[in-house]
């Protein structure tokens, strides 16, 4: 029995005309592999391929009927596409694995006919909200450490941190790699090895190095809160799209245009 895909709420048409000309890191973007200044780097490093012709002027303007590739992927304007995944535990946040281990994109294999890449990572052992789109500006500016993104962690640690381990969480650490402040940190009150901690970095694995400063361990974690937006009503391993003005939320946040749902 085939799974029935679920109607897609966000998606939106790309506001481009067959002949009308775009920059080519612009239409690499909004094709979703990557963002603008990464596709700057493709077209230097003479990975950019236009109507069979490498090109490599940052200014060279394509159409979207040209035929383009890009690192090996054949591009198009694909309708923008926004989804909210829980991910699971023992799932590689990428888009395939060369020891095929089960990755993100098997969680929404059923999801779209287009083209999506997740938003940061979540380590394989972490679990929780990832939001997986081909809008390349959105995904960038999310990633991007100056928008200042809030993320919300559940933390079970092997032992329990004392309130003064805990909370000088929101005074501040420090690192090997720098100081680190929380934005905010509450204990649970059923088990004392439980906590929330929210934090606007995305250093690589920032919350289990916290823990550790402290001599304790993470034995689970899960992101519950990312840019606003929560996992209620998704179960571990479920998605849904995100609702027209969670996307529009989302870009406003990271200084970005809304888009217009109800376009021809």
């Amino acid at each position: 029995m085939s799974k029935r895909k679920p109607k897609n709420p966000s998606s939106v048409d790309q506001d481009y005309g067959k002949e009308e000309e775009i920059r080519i890191n612009k239409f690499i973007a909004h094709s979703g592999l990557c963002s603008r200044r990464d596709a700057d780097k493709l077209v230097e490093e003479g990975k950019v391929i236009v109507n069979g012709e490498v090109v490599t002027e940052l200014g060279t303007k394509v159409k979207r009927s040209d035929t383009i590739i890009a690192d090996g992927q054949n591009l198009s304007l694909e309708p923008f596409t926004y989804l909210l995944l829980n991910k699971s535990k023992d799932v590689i946040t990428t888009t395939d694995d060369e020891k095929d281990r089960t990755t993100v994109m098997d969680q929404i294999e059923h999801a779209t006919g287009n083209r999506v890449y997740p938003v940061g990572r979540l380590d394989r052992n972490t679990t929780g909200l990832l939001i997986l789109t081909n809008d390349g500006d959105l995904a960038h500016r999310l990633m991007h450490p100056s928008y200042k993104i809030r993320k919300t962690y559940e933390v079970e640690t092997d032992k329990p941190l004392n309130n003064e381990e805990l909370y000088s969480y929101a005074k501040g650490i420090t690192l090997e790699d720098g100081p680190v402040k929380a934005f905010n940190v509450e204990r649970s009150f059923g088990d004392p090895r439980v906590f929330m901690l929210s934090v606007y970095e995305g250093r690589n694995r920032l919350i289990r190095r916290m823990v550790e400063h402290y001599g304790k361990e993470v034995t689970k974690l899960k992101r519950i809160e990312y840019a606003g937006l929560n996992l209620k009503n998704v179960a571990p391993g479920r998605w849904r799209y995100l609702r027209q003005n969670e996307v529009n939320g989302l870009r406003k946040l990271v200084k970005l245009e809304t888009l217009d749902f109800n376009k021809d």
